[in-house]
């Protein structure tokens, strides 16, 4: 089996008796290591002397050049302008900055409507039901079985109070992609802002702002495997926006504060990595590991159930229910054997039946209760993915004998 070095752990091998290096590591959506080649484009900006980019001096001036060139990338990245990118912590921040800037700056936000879809990330939804304390109306767009909108619906809710339609590129819990194209023609023709969650999507599919009418886009640093509290958010020149954070106007005035230029240039590096990367196969490498494991699991586990859609999914993405089993006991037993995967909710909500993702694609509760995921990325090989088959089965089949057994 072969791993990755950078979660290497000094006792790892005295807790489980594994050496780090055969360790697989199948959790990319829950935190993607940081490319080697972001750090050393970082490092000099954490070692050496850095100026603030506001300030007048030469090391100021160095400062402000190497981040309106992580603009410059990230909107290349986004296919948009780079003067519409706005650094933030990451995509929770960005995607709270789209939903509650966009109508805290309408003039009519005390009877804005906001429309979503049933699957939306937890930031994306709770910066939404904040706004019903202003006078706001939230619509939640219903989806199929795999977790996809279908566009006349979303058409169907647009009224002339509407302001925003907010809908994720793909969903992290089912992998499961919408049809922004089709969305973004509905939000331009209804004069209606049109913002998208990409975590998980850009770089990995075809996601351009312009090409499909996006006004806003969020995005999160880590997730293109750059450094963790770093992310943008994408905005259509032009666009206004309430500022949550105030103060000295940084980043033209949509988010104040001294910019973490070592995490943003960091993040400029991985955005440009990664969309060139998108042209040399990458994701087409990842599909194919993700179907080697899916065709094994299927295969292999009885009754195991592929969650969101069989095509219409993010290439690096795999998702199952497992009926009576609990996924904390089989993520335990897996991390035990060196395998790190998810039950797909990385945004502090409660997992398994807990999930409004779940729940809003018919998932019964025992196979909620028994949700996986796994992602993939840089640096997985199919030793990873073959040690998922080779354990998971039987992981699985020794826990549900352990429940029969304590059922009698």
């Amino acid at each position: 089996m072969v791993g990755f070095s950078v979660f290497s752990c000094e006792r790892w091998d005295e807790l489980t008796g594994l050496d780090p290096s055969e360790r697989a590591y199948l959790d990319y959506a829950g935190f993607a290591p940081v490319d080697p080649r972001v750090l050393a484009v970082m490092r000099p900006f954490l070692e050496a002397g850095i100026g603030n980019p506001s300030a007048p001096h030469s090391l100021g001036t160095e400062a402000r050049e190497s981040l309106d060139a992580a603009h410059a990338k990230v909107g290349r990245l986004c296919g948009g302008a780079p003067s519409g990118v706005v650094f933030t912590s990451g995509a929770t921040e960005a995607n709270n900055l789209a939903v509650k800037g966009t109508v805290l700056a309408a003039r009519n936000r005390a009877g804005a409507r906001v429309i979503v879809s049933a699957v939306e990330h937890i930031s994306t939804m709770r910066a939404a039901r904040a706004l019903e304390s202003f006078g706001a109306t939230v619509v939640v767009a219903p989806v199929d079985e795999h977790g996809r909108v279908d566009p006349t619906r979303i058409r169907d809710a647009v009224t002339d109070d509407t302001v925003l339609i907010s809908i994720g590129a793909a969903c992290g819990e089912i992998g499961t992609l919408q049809p922004l194209l089709e969305i973004g023609r509905i939000a331009r023709r209804a004069g209606v802002a049109f913002h998208v969650d990409a975590v998980g999507a850009l770089g990995r599919v075809s996601l351009s702002v312009e090409t499909m009418g996006i006004d806003l886009l969020s995005l999160s640093s880590n997730d293109i495997y750059g450094p963790p509290g770093a992310g943008a958010l994408w905005v259509r020149p032009g666009m206004v926006l309430e500022p949550l954070v105030v103060g000295a106007d940084q980043e033209a005035g949509h988010r104040s504060g001294t910019e973490n230029v070592p995490g943003l240039v960091g993040l400029g590096v991985a955005a440009e990595l990664i969309r060139t990367e998108g042209a040399h196969g990458e994701s087409v490498r990842l599909a194919a590991l993700r179907d080697r494991l899916r065709e094994g699991l299927l295969a292999e586990i009885p009754d195991c159930r592929l969650t969101g859609s069989p095509t219409e999914r993010l290439p690096h993405h795999l998702s199952v229910a497992l009926p009576d089993v609990s996924s904390d006991s089989v993520l335990l037993d897996l991390d035990v054997a060196g395998i790190a995967a998810s039950t797909g909710s990385t945004g502090g909500t409660p997992p398994r039946a807990g999930s409004h993702v779940l729940r809003a694609i018919g998932c019964t509760p025992g196979e909620a209760e028994g949700a996986l995921c796994f992602t993939l990325g840089r640096w997985s090989t199919i030793g990873d993915v073959d040690a998922v088959l080779d354990r998971l089965p039987l992981i699985v089949s020794r826990l549900r004998s352990l429940s029969a057994i304590a059922s009698r």
